[in-house]
């Protein structure tokens, strides 16, 4: 269930009102006259189930509410209702697997930022495999996957696709254009530093490094695998199982790839050079692929509101 608070103008207030008190979807409806002070208007907060809410939330982006007053959602993790379990049971669906594609388009558009934070997390995590690379340790190898920033864009960039928003496309591909050459450069500066060092050298890449050799030699488990990474990737973002996306994270190697390519780089390993960025080409569309097909899926069986005539407007 979510949680909608709404600023609205005064003269809109009552005709929203009688709309949402006859959607069947909407429960715990409140309306405070004059209220909001910033934009001004009166403040109208109610709760959807999820199984409505991409309706109820573009019938009100069709009024010009997200223009001319304010649209907030939140997440209900917990509500003891009666009122609430009828409003689930009216609509058809199980919340759990309903998608909100306001909510995945806000949240997988913040995620494709080419921030500051975004470049520091893919320069750590392409390190820490980097040193797992050389080290043959699985475990580094794990924990980089968890670090590494690269499936919000990715995320993004499915969503993009699917939903034909070139913005979305345009910031994706932008963050993953620069986010991998710049942790990759990062890596092969660090690589020259440990052997400097003299921490790591050649002979650690050249070895027999059964635990993560697979990280340079792609073969067709490695498009399955990410293939079914980007459909369960895209499937913990537009259900209520976020937490599953820690194990699609772990189940990709789009980082330890570009490491291990970094590494061969800066040894001039030229073969592990080569498999490496096969293997990252090969993750990455397969990824894409697998999540965009999801959502086209999730399209088809919930549907996308029709779009009201006031939101025909480009934004």
């Amino acid at each position: 269930m979510l949680h909608v608070r709404v600023i609205s103008p005064t003269a809109v207030t009552e005709g929203l009102t009688r709309h949402l008190t006859d959607d069947e979807a909407v429960t715990h409806l409140m309306v405070l006259d004059g209220a909001a002070k910033i934009p001004p208007g009166d403040v109208i907060e109610f709760d959807v189930v999820r199984e409505g809410a991409s309706r109820v939330l573009d019938d009100l982006r069709g009024l010009g509410l997200d223009r001319d007053g304010a649209i907030v959602v939140e997440r209900i993790d917990t509500a003891l209702s009666a009122s609430a379990d009828r409003a689930a049971r009216r609509v058809p669906g199980l919340g759990v697997d309903a998608v909100v594609w306001h909510e995945i388009e806000h949240q997988t558009g913040e995620e494709a930022t080419l921030s500051a934070s975004y470049l520091a997390f893919m320069i750590v995590a392409m390190i820490i495999a980097a040193v797992g690379v050389l080290l043959d340790q699985p475990i580094l190898i794990v924990g980089s996957m968890v670090v590494g920033p690269e499936f919000g864009p990715l995320a993004a960039l499915c969503v993009g696709l699917a939903q034909r928003k070139l913005r979305m496309v345009r910031r994706s591909v932008l963050a993953l254009g620069v986010g991998f050459p710049a942790g990759m450069a990062a890596t092969v500066l660090a690589v020259w530093l440990l052997t400097a060092a003299d921490l790591v050298d050649k002979s650690m890449l050249l070895d027999d490094r059964p635990l993560t050799d697979f990280i340079w030699r792609p073969d067709a488990l490695s498009w399955v695998i990410g293939f079914l990474g980007g459909v369960a990737g895209i499937l913990s973002l537009t259900s209520a199982k976020a937490g599953t996306l820690v194990g699609v994270l772990i189940s990709v190697t789009t980082i330890p790839a570009a490491a291990n390519a970094a590494v061969a780089l800066a040894y001039g390993v030229r073969a592990e050079v080569f498999g490496s960025t096969l293997q990252l080409v090969i993750n990455v569309a397969a990824i894409v692929l697998g999540g965009v097909l999801t959502l086209t899926v999730q399209r088809a069986a919930w549907g996308r509101p029709r779009r009201s005539a006031g939101q025909g407007r480009k934004r």
